[in-house]
């Protein structure tokens, strides 16, 4: 199966990402959803898979529906023939040389069948006692069962379930008693219907705040204490988290990972911002460059030490 993936970029030096936010979304990956959308929710009804998985599969596997296997063969979650299949065939190079796939008269079809191939399959049966709202551990699930090959599988899905929020389907099928169960617990734990992604850099694991974010959410949201967060990010408990913001998960680290040695200061930086940028426990980089904390305030071209 064929794959697709995403990079985030954020601040040069360190590591590069865009908030998804601010991404330009692909308007083929729009166009998709749009067309198939009701589509996946109708199967979900059905079947009992999240949409938004279904959906994420279909975009991932047939690239948006414009690979040669989805536009010839209508096949768009780059399901193989297998033993069992009886119908109409077609071979492409994947894994090995001229592999045997499964070809449909419409797309419809080959979304029914994705189902069916899921639901009847004895590997995935785990799967259906998720939650239907659970679409990371559906995306986790469909690796572990070897639904793909590629090890990233599982994050691909994640990202573009994220990105497009194709979580906000997955309601679509329930019940009203469902719903306000779903309603209730989004109010206690508001994370879980648009999850932090997590990143990771200088060995250590950050999220980027969002409008919103308090030091309590994101402790919830990550089994921390509230009050660690504070302190693993060099602030204090009255501060008022803003979107963008980076926010370590763990103790940054006493100096900065190689080949980040010296910082030139800019306009607009400060030690925090500094220390914020490369990991580093701010008393340290005071340390390292013998500058009193009370005292010391960078000024542009200052050249500090990072290691």
């Amino acid at each position: 199966m064929k794959y697709t993936f995403r990079l985030w970029a954020f601040v040069a030096l360190l590591i590069l990402f865009l908030p998804a936010s601010a991404q330009r979304r692909n308007s083929r990956y729009n166009d998709y959803i749009k067309q198939y959308s009701e589509l996946a929710i109708d199967q979900m009804n059905r079947y009992k898979i999240p949409a938004s998985i279904t959906l994420a599969q279909g975009l991932l596997e047939s690239g948006a529906g414009q690979s040669v296997l989805a536009r010839k063969s209508n096949n768009h979650f780059g399901i193989k023939c297998h033993n069992t299949w009886r119908g109409r065939k077609v071979y492409h190079d994947d894994d090995a040389r001229g592999e045997c796939f499964r070809a449909y008269r419409k797309v419809e079809d080959s979304y029914e069948d994705h189902s069916k191939f899921l639901r009847q399959g004895a590997r995935y049966a785990f799967l259906f006692k998720l939650k239907i709202t659970d679409y990371k551990g559906w995306a986790k699930g469909l690796k572990k069962a070897g639904y793909a090959t590629d090890p990233s599988y599982a994050n691909r899905l994640i990202t573009i379930i994220e990105d497009y929020e194709l979580y906000k389907y997955d309601t679509k099928g329930m019940s009203k008693r469902e719903a306000r169960r779903w309603e209730k617990e989004l109010k206690k734990k508001p994370w879980l219907a648009n999850p932090h992604q997590v990143y990771l850099a200088n060995g250590l694991a950050y999220v980027v705040a969002r409008d919103g974010d308090t030091f309590r959410l994101l402790g919830g949201e990550f089994d921390i204490s509230w009050k660690k967060l504070v302190d693993y990010n060099d602030l204090h408990k009255e501060y008022t988290i803003e979107a963008g913001d980076i926010i370590y998960l763990k103790k940054k680290n006493k100096k900065a990972q190689k080949p980040y040695t010296v910082h030139i200061v800019r306009d607009g930086e400060s030690m925090h911002s500094i220390a914020q940028k490369y990991g580093i426990r701010l008393k340290n980089l005071y340390k390292m460059n013998r500058k009193d904390v009370e005292e010391y305030v960078p000024e542009v071209g200052d050249r500090l030490r990072l290691r």
